[in-house]
């Protein structure tokens, strides 16, 4: 599948993710509403645009819900979003992945666009598309995890090292990994079948 339309996907969770931990408490629904419009480019950038990928989907309702609760909460329940629902999206956002596997792994959807018709519903082309979801799934689940955890060491101690780690290293290192997993397993797969053509992704 194609990097970029990865990457692409996942802005709005990177987005909300920067934005969340380093804009004040107030400023919640900004982050947001920023991460929602990236949600809503990922969508019209695609092709095809209707219906819309899934995760993309799912990343325009979160961020859009978490916008609004943003500007309509009270003081005291913002600066709670801010604090738990800035670091527990990926949580949300990992769980949806995972169980609408089921319906459409979501990376199947990306790697469409670079495989022929043909080869959709080949038993490689599920397998390496059911394999990748699952571990974009647990991954974003972990990502929001370190981040929970963060928060919570964060509350209880004035030491950054915990807090840099969990909220900021761990995640940069499990998207990068993910990143590299999804470029090299459909290679690793496709080389196992040599009686088919390759059917996992055609260059990044």
């Amino acid at each position: 599948m194609k990097r970029l339309s990865l990457i692409l996907a996942f802005t709005p969770l990177i987005v909300f993710s920067v934005l969340a931990r380093f804009l004040p408490h107030g400023y919640i629904g900004v982050a947001g509403l920023v991460a929602a419009v990236a949600a809503l480019v990922a969508i019209l950038v695609s092709r095809p645009i209707w219906p819309p990928k899934i995760l993309n989907a799912c990343s325009l309702v979160l961020f859009a819900l978490i916008a609004v609760l943003g500007f309509t909460l009270g003081t005291h329940d913002d600066r709670w979003l801010a604090t738990w629902g800035g670091s527990g999206v990926g949580v949300i956002l990992g769980l949806l992945i995972l169980i609408l596997i089921p319906v459409m792994p979501f990376t199947e959807q990306f790697a469409r666009e670079s495989v022929p018709r043909d080869q959709w519903s080949s038993p490689t082309f599920k397998k390496i598309n059911l394999v990748l979801s699952a571990a974009w799934g647990a991954a974003i689940f972990l990502l929001g995890a370190s981040r929970l955890a963060a928060a919570a060491i964060n509350g209880h101690t004035t030491r950054r090292l915990p807090e840099t780690l969990l909220g900021l290293i761990v995640p940069v290192v499990i998207i990068i990994y993910m990143l590299r997993f999804s470029k090299s397993y459909p290679d690793r797969v496709a080389h196992r079948q040599p009686a088919q053509a390759p059917v996992g992704h055609q260059g990044a």
